[in-house]
C-alpha cells in the first residue's frame, strides 16, 4: 500500500506578487513558503523581543499582512494563505 505524504501540504502553490518580494517567486509548497518567511523574519529581526510569538511587520510584510503592523504567528499563517493559490 502506497502512503501519500500529506500531498496537499506539499503541493506547489502560486505566490502573490506581494509575498514573492519576501519568499521569492513560486510556485512552491506552503511548507517552503513558511520556512522562507521565518528566514526573512529572523534576518530582519522582526520578532517582538518581549513576545517572540508576535511578528512586527516592516513595509513589505505589511502588504502581506493586510496593512497590520503586528500579528501573532497563528494569524500570520492565516494572512499568508490569502497570498497562495
Amino acid at each position: 500500500m502506497e502512503k501519500k505524504a500529506n500531498s496537499a501540504f506539499m503541493k506547489p502553490l502560486t505566490i502573490s506578487a506581494e509575498l514573492a518580494v519576501i519568499v521569492g517567486k513560486g510556485p512552491m509548497p506552503r511548507s517552503e513558503v513558511v520556512k522562507k518567511l521565518w528566514v526573512y523574519i529572523k534576518a530582519n529581526n522582526l520578532q517582538d523581543p518581549k513576545s517572540k510569538r508576535n511578528i512586527v511587520a516592516n513595509g513589505d510584510l505589511k502588504k502581506v499582512f493586510g496593512g497590520k503592523a503586528v500579528v501573532d504567528m497563528f494569524e500570520m499563517t492565516k494572512l499568508v494563505s490569502k497570498h497562495l493559490s
